[in-house]
């Protein structure tokens, strides 16, 4: 599938060269954490500190399963230059602002202008562009969000890439695990998702695969998409919706089979 179909402004995005010469729109989910790390390293002009005023740092936790490095935010936190919170390989660029009680795992990029808001919780492995809303308990893992995009209620986005000035209504979520047989739950395995692309069965390589939204996709609230949804740019989905997996070209509509779908005037 060609990029053009997902995206018009990739030329902004901080990162775009994770999507050179890639083969599937989710390949940079297969590299994301190693891409991260090749980042952080590189940000040898950057301010690092060991701490930050409002906020709690915690390298390591009382339990072994929970050994995730992760700082909590205490107070309003405004950043006003770019910096590397080096124990935790988080990058916090300018202007962004952190309200209370949002929880943060390394490693993480957040970019200029964004807002971290009350309840957040990013997971670690997260990629936040300019301009972007993270609101009230709204969960991120593993995850790519480009550049004036906002999830600012209730939203769970896991292993997904999100395009720009993309709108996630309240309450929706881009679910990433299929349902597993009782078998795989006692032996704790989780089997690569398998998705229809035009005719053909595509086996992803991923056992945990959200979703792909291209640029200006509308997702209603308390929308589900399903693990392995593809929504090409400009789509948009109708609220509470559950949107199957699958490749869907630029500009779908999903909306109930009652409702009859009016043109958007420009």
């Amino acid at each position: 599938m060609d990029l053009k179909n997902f995206y018009d402004h990739l030329d902004e995005f901080a990162y775009k060269h994770w999507f050179e010469g890639i083969e599937t729109p989710w390949q940079p989910l297969d590299v994301l954490a190693q891409s991260l790390r090749d980042v952080v390293d590189g940000l040898s002009d950057i301010r690092e500190v060991q701490s930050l005023d409002g906020l709690t740092l915690a390298e390591n936790h009382s339990l072994p399963r929970l050994n995730e490095p992760a700082c909590y935010v205490e107070r309003w936190v405004e950043i006003e230059g770019p910096v590397l919170l080096k124990p935790l390989d988080i990058f916090l660029d300018k202007g962004t602002v952190l309200e209370p009680s949002a929880i943060i795992k390394g490693p993480a990029l957040i970019g200029k202008g964004c807002e971290i808001r009350q309840g957040a919780y990013l997971r670690g492995n997260v990629v936040i562009g300019d301009h972007c809303i993270i609101g009230h308990n709204t969960e991120i893992k593993n995850s790519i969000l480009m550049n004036h995009t906002e999830a600012g209620h209730f939203n769970y986005i896991g292993d997904c890439i999100i395009g720009s000035f993309v709108n996630l209504g309240a309450g929706s979520r881009l679910a990433n695990l299929e349902f597993r047989s009782p078998e795989n739950k006692r032996d704790m395995l989780f089997p690569r998702i398998l998705m229809e692309v035009e005719g053909k069965e595509v086996d992803t390589g991923r056992s945990k695969f959200g979703a792909v939204l291209g640029d200006y996709v509308e997702v209603g609230c308390n929308a589900v998409l399903s693990p392995a949804v593809l929504l090409g740019k400009e789509s948009w989905v109708y609220p509470n919706l559950t949107v199957p997996k699958g490749y869907y070209p630029p500009q779908t509509r999903l909306a109930p089979q009652d409702r009859k779908i009016k043109p958007r005037k420009q």
